[in-house]
């Protein structure tokens, strides 16, 4: 009871400060009502501008038949980027379409579609595969020292295992065409201990196994490796 006269009195005090202040009440109710409805328009809004996004990715990839031409099928994700940006359907049309232009060998334009797709989408899941697309970009154009650099970014910059493993195995097959064939050894080794079972494993290992041929054999330790060391047997 005593609760309950203690909230009475508290609004009869509070009413002449209502009502001196109605209009100021009433305008702060209709900007809520309309802040709400704004909201709600740009979450409806947005949901349907994913979902038509989201067909439209959907139509070019079953529509998409065997041997269609890799570059008008980049100019097809571009357009979806384009038309529809800020949704996950663009940002995934976004990165299919610089891969299909490396695929077309149009590897100067893939270099500036990886490039701008990291500077669009920074924080996206595809940013590892876009940053391995960049040194590739560079690699098949022959820029080798800047290629080496964008790998060794992926390496040191994501934590994607694929990735870093493509980004090993690339840089090893530089090292090994520079003739470093002690780091382009190690580099296979570490992407064979990593991808044990997988493809690219396997052939890590195996071109591992053929450079260790081709090095020379290791000397132990304060041994010298001469016939003449009295320490060496006969």
């Amino acid at each position: 009871m005593q609760a309950q006269e203690t909230t009475t009195a508290y609004l009869f005090k509070l009413w002449p400060w209502m009502e001196a202040n109605k209009n100021r009440l009433i305008f702060g109710a209709v900007i809520v009502v309309i802040a709400g409805f704004v909201a709600a328009f740009f979450f409806w809004r947005q949901n349907q501008k994913e979902l038509a996004a989201g067909q439209a990715l959907t139509e070019v990839i079953v529509s998409t038949p065997p041997n269609a031409n890799v570059s008008q099928l980049a100019d097809s994700y571009s357009k979806i980027a384009a038309d529809f940006p800020g949704t996950h359907a663009a940002e995934r049309a976004a990165a299919q379409s610089a891969a299909a232009l490396f695929e077309a060998g149009k590897y100067p334009e893939a270099l500036a579609q990886f490039q701008q797709f990291l500077k669009t989408y920074p924080d996206s899941v595809f940013s590892p595969q876009a940053a391995l697309g960049v040194a590739a970009s560079l690699d098949a154009q022959g820029k080798t020292d800047l290629a080496s650099s964008a790998y060794q970014r992926v390496i040191s910059r994501f934590p994607d295992p694929n990735a870093v493993s493509a980004a090993k195995f690339a840089l090893a097959q530089i090292s090994e065409q520079q003739g470093k064939l002690a780091a382009a050894e190690n580099l296979y080794e570490e992407v064979a201990r990593g991808n044990p079972n997988g493809s690219l494993g396997l052939e890590a290992g195996q071109r591992a196994m053929e450079l260790q041929t081709k090095l020379p054999p290791a000397s132990t330790p304060g041994i010298p490796s001469s016939p003449l060391n009295p320490n060496t047997k006969p």
